[in-house]
């Protein structure tokens, strides 16, 4: 008898021990058969985190890592496109035809920023001898600042696997390798029209896309700012708006070429300095360009425009 007393105790203590267990396996966790604790396994590895979307359970629906930065850009010459601007690692930089640049604004929705995704503003630095003040940023679909370029907005392309890849350019008609100044990169923008060594003072040129415009007596593009005033004539560009836009000195007038008379006079600046103007309106040319044909001024801030024979601000919004 008291073998038999002493077996159903055992078998009592033993159903009571393994009752509490039951009862606190969600929280102590269980034991499986080679001994090894499976109620709190340790997160999956690969750098996702311990749900699975990297966000370490706080937010099931955080969207994939972001785009690197560009840091300092760069430019490609290539012989098939022209002069391309990549980032620092070499990628090439894109724009998109259904974008806006004045103002700044992006169109390429979520579902597009998986193809072309948005290249971070932060860090990025303009490409060596482009002015800085093309450099900017716009709020992209996901939130995020975006890279842009004389205003046009910035994106890699998903199918670029190495630096030199331009496997985006054209595709839909929509999307194309992004000049240092934001245009579109191709070899006729790249090549630079010759200049005849006998230029007047002040004459014009028939640029490929802007049409005819006025330049000066080395060829560079003369320019409009849309803040200033014929009458009274006045300029609103000093300091160090003048440094990056220098006034166009005073031209006689036997020294022009198809620049109509009217309106063809100078003024006093406020710093005492003459300049000339075109049917009245003060001209410029542009510190960042550097060479003959440069229009790298044109849209600037949306108020600097290349001016045309008889003052107009050429391409400038009506």
């Amino acid at each position: 008898m008291k073998t038999s007393w002493r077996s159903a105790s055992l078998v009592a203590t033993a159903a009571a021990l393994l009752a509490l267990t039951t009862a606190c396996g969600q929280d102590a966790g269980s034991t499986s058969a080679n001994g090894q604790n499976v109620g709190n396994a340790a997160p999956a590895q690969g750098g996702y985190g311990s749900d699975g979307y990297g966000s370490s359970g706080q937010d099931k629906a955080e969207a994939a890592p972001k785009a690197k930065a560009a840091g300092q850009l760069a430019v490609w010459d290539s012989k098939k496109l022209g002069k391309v601007v990549t980032d620092n690692a070499g990628f090439t930089l894109y724009r998109f035809d259904k974008d806006t640049a004045q103002p700044p604004k992006s169109n390429c929705d979520a579902a597009c920023l998986k193809t072309w995704p948005a290249v971070p503003a932060n860090g990025a630095k303009a490409a060596p001898g482009v002015d800085a003040s093309l450099v900017g940023e716009v709020t992209a679909a996901d939130g995020s600042k975006q890279l842009t370029i004389d205003g046009w907005p910035m994106y890699r392309y998903a199918m670029d696997a190495a630096a030199g890849d331009a496997k985006g350019q054209g595709v839909g008609g929509t999307w194309y390798a992004s000049a240092p100044d934001g245009k579109k990169a191709s070899p006729a923008a790249a090549a630079q029209p010759a200049q005849p060594a006998d230029l007047k003072g002040l004459s014009t040129r028939k640029d490929p896309k802007l049409g005819e415009i006025v330049v000066d007596k080395n060829g560079m593009t003369v320019y409009r700012f849309l803040k200033d005033s014929a009458w009274p004539i006045k300029s609103n560009c000093v300091g160090a708006c003048a440094k990056k836009w220098p006034a166009l000195a005073p031209v006689a007038k036997n020294d022009t070429e198809n620049i109509p008379l009217k309106g063809y006079m100078t003024f006093d600046r406020p710093d005492g300095t003459k300049q000339q103007t075109l049917n009245c309106w003060p001209v410029y040319t542009f510190s960042g360009d550097k060479k003959a044909g440069d229009t790298n001024g044109q849209g600037v801030g949306g108020t600097w425009y290349a001016a045309a024979p008889d003052g107009k601000p050429v391409g400038a919004p009506k």
